[in-house]
């Protein structure tokens, strides 16, 4: 099975658990739509004002966090390869009055589905770098979606945790991982448990040691401002990680702590 073929199996895979995860408590639409951003507070941060600004979500799956900077003031553009996660977003703009239009694109194909724009912020959130097979290819099209003097930031779960198992701290898997992928074949998905049924389980994922990351935007020439790594996730990745009172999950005292979260951001110069 070619790249492309995989990709097909990854949009028939989230097609489907688009109404799963709007329904569900862990993306808490209502609580979206009375107000609570869907953003981290370090993002937040970390990306600065936003008002004013032109910036594009790449992967916005549909739509919350693009929606968080559409209320912070940015004029925003959310891009996804899911037609109904699309379909959600542009459902959710239109009722809360929010400035952002969504877009169905398959990102390697982004620049030329947004029409050629560039942005001034270009932003890829949690947990959509693993399932992109090829990163060079998509530093090229964040480049190209850049204006000189822009910046890319991106958040995500560090490869570190890559290693481990889902029940232990032993390790597993390599950290270096393999062009062909990871093949999923599971039910369910994170936002239910295994509880919802679901017929398209079919998935690749494929793992981006940091130094990748890093490198494929440097070699573009992009200008490294921050990197930040976190000794947190967001999610009970083991069963022993504590929850603290903001939502995050963290080593209990007496284990090692390893980075669970990066973020970086780099900008075009001007």
């Amino acid at each position: 099975m070619d790249d492309a073929e995989k990709l097909a199996r990854n949009r028939e895979m989230w097609d489907e658990r688009v109404p799963i995860h709007v329904a569900s408590r862990f993306y808490d639409v209502d609580g979206f739509k009375a107000g609570h951003n869907a953003l981290q507070p370090f993002e937040v941060e970390e990306v600065g004002p936003v008002a004013g600004l032109d910036l594009v979500h790449l992967q916005c799956h549909f739509g919350l966090d693009s929606l968080s900077f559409a209320r912070l003031g940015a004029r925003v553009t959310g891009l996804d390869f899911s037609a109904p996660a699309v379909a959600a977003a542009t459902a959710l703009a239109a009722e809360l009055a929010l400035d952002a239009t969504f877009v169905c694109s398959d990102v390697y194909e982004a620049v030329a589905a947004l029409g050629g724009r560039r942005f001034d912020v270009v932003f890829t959130g949690l947990g959509a770098l693993n399932w992109l097979p090829d990163l060079d290819r998509w530093s090229r099209v964040v480049d190209d979606l850049l204006r000189p003097g822009a910046m890319v930031y991106l958040a995500e779960f560090h490869p570190v945790e890559n290693l481990f198992g889902y029940q232990d701290f032993d390790v597993s898997r390599s950290y270096f991982g393999s062009p062909e992928g990871e093949r999923d074949d599971d039910p369910g998905t994170y936002t239910d448990e295994g509880v919802i049924i679901t017929e398209h389980n079919l998935s690749w994922e494929w793992s981006h040691p940091l130094s990748e990351v890093v490198s494929v935007l440097l070699d573009r020439g992009l200008v490294l401002e921050l990197l930040h790594e976190f000794p947190h996730t967001l999610y009970a990745r083991w069963p022993f990680l504590e929850r603290h009172d903001d939502g995050t999950f963290h080593m209990p005292a007496g284990r090692p702590s390893v980075p669970l979260l990066y973020s970086l951001r780099l900008r075009k110069p001007a």
